[in-house]
């Protein structure tokens, strides 16, 4: 007889704690199936669901769509005042990047987007779309608008060797950069890319870079939230 006062859900979310903590699973370690789980304990699917999605907003497991549900590694971490190459990043923390391309083309610019270019609407603007990862694992999706004024090669570049950081770096050095940073529902297509429910959190980072007083490049940088976080330290 379950003597425990604690609702099922939460008896669950403490022994997959157990486990973890104890090193039973370890960082990267794929667990147990729903289904399986349902099997061994003995409860409803919609109590390990429940239990498995807020151990997951907690950050102690990542749930790739179509894959399964792993022990979270510690959350990859990027620099919030840098310009960084997540490639270096991730290559840091001894993983191993790779990167999808989802889109690489010219279109007409949006008068929004041309407000930010001071061009005008209609006007030709590089327009590319990446998916990164780590270890597999979809940690980054990079939506990028770049002036071909300025990179006049862009869509020629293999961007599954290089990131569009190493190629505009070279062309156009960064003389100053702004980020916007807020907190998202990322839209039905990124969350198809980045394999991630509907519900999960998402941090996206709004980058702007200039050279020599002209706007390069515009990106908008999704990172689902149970897998990153942006850290940034100044002194006044």
């Amino acid at each position: 007889m379950n003597t425990d006062p604690l609702p099922r859900y939460s008896q669950i979310k403490r022994m997959i704690s157990g486990r973890i903590q104890s090193g039973a699973w370890r960082p990267g370690d794929r667990i147990a199936s729903e289904a399986e789980l349902v099997r061994d304990m003995g409860v409803s699917r919609m109590t390990i669901n429940r239990a498995l999605r807020e151990l997951t907003l907690e950050g102690q497991l990542v749930r790739v769509q179509g894959v399964g549900t792993f022990v979270a590694e510690n959350k990859a971490e990027s620099a919030l005042f840098e310009v960084r190459n997540i490639a270096e990043e991730i290559r840091a923390r001894g993983s191993r990047h790779e990167a999808k391309v989802v889109l690489l083309c010219r279109e007409a610019i949006s008068e929004i987007i041309a407000r930010q270019f001071n061009m005008k609407p209609g006007d030709e603007i590089y327009h590319s779309i990446l998916l990164h990862l780590e270890n597999d694992v979809p940690m980054q999706l990079e939506d990028r608008y770049v002036d071909p004024r300025l990179a006049k090669d862009y869509l020629v570049q293999d961007f599954s060797t290089i990131t569009p950081y190493v190629y505009l770096s070279e062309v156009a050095p960064i003389s100053e950069a702004e980020h916007v940073i807020e907190a998202v529902l990322a839209r039905p297509h990124a969350r198809k890319l980045l394999k991630i429910p509907a519900k999960e959190p998402c941090i996206c980072l709004q980058r702007r870079t200039w050279s020599d007083g002209k706007l390069v490049s515009l990106a908008y940088l999704v990172y689902p939230g149970s897998r990153y976080r942006l850290s940034g330290r100044f002194k006044g």
